[in-house]
């Protein structure tokens, strides 16, 4: 009997008990097995039920149920590791013909995920809140920013921190379809989401990518870089500052 089809039984009850399934006495064990793939597929439901919190309570326990056994079946665990499982979510939620007219599902899903990447991310020291704007101009323009290994971006064509802290926090539901671009950050011990300001998630990609601070402003729109200076420093996100100089001077 091969890894693959007893798998393939474990998440799907419509299939026969794999053969070689037997009790200590030989004989076929189809009722032990049935509760074995029971507990596996119950396991699985809980833990996406505690990654996804806003997907559940967006489509209801019951939907949400039929839909992570649905999702266990076409994506099941790929490692030991349950701390992650789920990753596929956002893409069976866009290909999953039930949740179509729910469009902002997907981005929420990732939302989801990305906060949960945030949680279990490495530590780093931040840098002192002056060290940015004590830089001389020519200095600021060619500093080359590091940012804290929690911080996450999410970007979306649908206001998706509103919808996560209508079910999160208490706050009203949007009444309009809006773009939200999303930075996750941990200054504390639980991450935060905060909506940034339009075009500053395209700033800062270009900063995670290397490029120093004066290229990444030139090949971006206008937009609010106190504001979005200020999110990252209030966030602990900003984490080593780099000079290009002869001596590649590191603040």
């Amino acid at each position: 009997m091969s890894q693959s089809a007893f798998r393939a039984a474990l998440l799907d009850p419509d299939r026969p008990v794999p053969p070689g399934v037997t009790d200590p006495m030989g004989r076929p064990a189809g009722s032990r097995f049935d509760v074995y793939r029971n507990n596996v597929t119950a396991s699985l439901t809980e833990a996406l039920r505690q990654a996804f919190p806003v997907i559940r309570k967006l489509v209801g326990e019951e939907f949400f149920t039929a839909m992570a056994i649905a999702h266990a079946r076409a994506h099941p665990p790929r490692s030991p590791v349950m701390m992650f499982y789920g990753a596929d979510m956002p893409g069976f939620l866009a290909a999953f013909p039930p949740v179509a007219h729910l469009g902002y599902l997907p981005d929420i899903a990732r939302l989801e995920l990305a906060l949960r990447e945030a949680y279990h991310a490495a530590d780093a020291p931040p840098v002192a809140a002056d060290r940015l704007a004590a830089l001389p101009g020519a200095e600021f323009l060619s500093a080359r920013i590091s940012f804290a290994p929690a911080m996450r971006i999410v970007q979306s064509r649908w206001p998706i921190h509103a919808i996560w802290a209508a079910n999160m926090e208490g706050a009203p539901m949007p009444r309009e379809r809006r773009a939200e671009d999303v930075v996750i950050l941990r200054a504390g011990f639980d991450p935060v989401p905060q909506v940034l300001p339009d075009h500053a998630a395209g700033f800062l990609a270009l900063l995670q990518a290397g490029h120093p601070l004066g290229q990444a402003l030139a090949a971006t729109p206008d937009f609010d870089l106190t504001a979005t200076l200020g999110i990252l420093l209030s966030g602990a996100a900003i984490t080593d500052i780099a000079l290009e100089s002869a001596h590649a001077e590191t603040l």
